[in-house]
């Protein structure tokens, strides 16, 4: 295929155990990609849970055995669309922990580097011991050896250039393998948003300021440290809570022992997160570990201005300037710190319509049609390697490289 040239329409299968936008980052990367590739091509998802169905995609429910172990869980469902997968696409791209496929996406910390990385010696040693001990581990670390080894058309698609960075010093020999296809957003229709109208149909009274926080993992994303910033806050700020519910009556009985309990609304998960960014007057971010943060540009592309934890805690942040983009938290654990950035974007009309401007630019610059693209760049590469039976050559990032059409037939 010649640079300029039209790509023909690709049998692309998908695969994320969780087809959902509820899911997590990992889960809605996958929902959005898939929606853009549906465009042009022909895409199958292959998924044990779906609740997310987009016109013209074609869904094959895979058989949920058993929820847990999750290891073999994970075992079941590679074997199955192993199975389902060998002939008929062109593309396999897989979402998940499998042997097989031609693109992987990684949307996590690698398991070696968090097993094995900082050890020697002894600690070693008696690390690689609990490894052989454990079926779960020699699972976990055999599928994430296999999605890195080396398979002509074989690609592997970090969600941040810190993941990469990362990998790169666990699988130093899949470096030229390594791509990396950071998560996009969808503009909002109406970046000035009616924010009354938006807080009533969540059931919102309050009409003061207020602060939202999205995360499915309410520790690891920083929620304890905000609450604790809201208690020092003006009693006129108010905070909305976005996520899956499992850890909402921990968090609320925190709220409540700090005297923030009538301040703080926990809205569940929510398929639709628009009305949400609407309501609100600042997205506040203090995780403690996040490998790219998709809520920040969502959050920015509805004209909100954020609070985010710096680099090395959140990937998205390496790419943004602090006091120009967003305002970066150097420690996420400190409240006080956060407390005092919240106050001054609350009572800083200036900042708050500076940041907001910028983040909508950010925001127009990373979509999920430029993604999607991407990823057609990387199916190119990916094929013609594969054409001409050899592993890719190396590469700094993920722009278009060109390829030969498509083959029968998955990695």
């Amino acid at each position: 295929m010649n640079p300029g040239q039209e790509m023909p329409r690709l049998r692309i299968a998908m695969l994320n155990r969780v087809f959902a936008l509820r899911g997590g980052g990992a889960e809605s990367y996958s929902v959005r990609i898939v929606e853009e590739l549906a465009a042009r091509h022909e895409v199958h998802v292959f998924a044990q849970e779906i609740t997310h169905e987009h016109p013209g995609v074609t869904y094959h429910r895979i058989r949920l055995a058993l929820r847990k172990p999750r290891w073999l869980n994970q075992l079941a469902f590679a074997w199955a669309t192993w199975r389902a997968t060998r002939e008929g696409f062109d593309i396999v791209h897989s979402h998940e922990n499998t042997w097989h496929g031609d693109i992987h996406s990684i949307h996590v910390k690698s398991v070696r580097a968090s097993l094995l990385g900082g050890r020697g010696g002894v600690a070693l040693g008696l690390r690689w011991l609990k490894i052989a001990l454990s079926p779960r581990l020699l699972t976990y670390l055999g599928f994430e050896a296999a999605r890195y080894a080396a398979r002509p058309g074989r690609l592997v698609v970090l969600a941040s250039a810190s993941l990469r960075r990362e990998a790169e010093l666990v699988y130093p020999e899949a470096v030229r393998r390594m791509r990396v296809v950071t998560p996009g957003v969808h503009l909002a229709a109406n970046a000035a948003p009616d924010r009354a109208a938006a807080r009533a149909s969540l059931g919102l009274a309050h009409a003061g300021p207020l602060l939202l926080f999205v995360a499915n993992d309410y520790a690891r994303k920083g929620l304890e440290t905000l609450l604790q910033a809201l208690a020092s806050l003006p009693p006129d700020v108010a905070l909305a809570v976005v996520g899956k519910g499992e850890q909402i009556a921990g968090f609320r009985a925190q709220a409540q022992a700090l005297g923030v309990g009538e301040r703080v609304h926990f809205l569940g998960s929510r398929d639709d997160v628009g009305p949400a960014y609407d309501a609100a007057d600042v997205l506040v971010h203090p995780t403690r570990e996040d490998s790219f943060a998709m809520v920040v540009p969502e959050a920015m592309a509805h004209g909100l201005p954020v609070i985010v934890s710096a680099a090395p805690w959140c990937g998205i942040s390496e790419l943004l300037r602090d006091g120009e983009d967003a305002l970066l938290l150097a420690d996420p654990l400190d409240a006080r710190a956060l407390a005092k950035r919240v106050a001054v974007l609350l009572r800083d009309f200036g900042l708050r319509d500076r940041l907001r401007w910028a983040g909508l630019a950010f925001a127009a610059a990373h979509t999920w049609a430029a993604a999607a693209q991407t990823f057609e760049a990387i199916y190119r590469e990916s094929l013609a390697a594969r054409t001409a039976k050899v592993c890719p050559r190396p590469s700094t990032g993920s722009g278009p490289s060109t390829g030969s059409g498509p083959s029968t037939g998955s990695g």
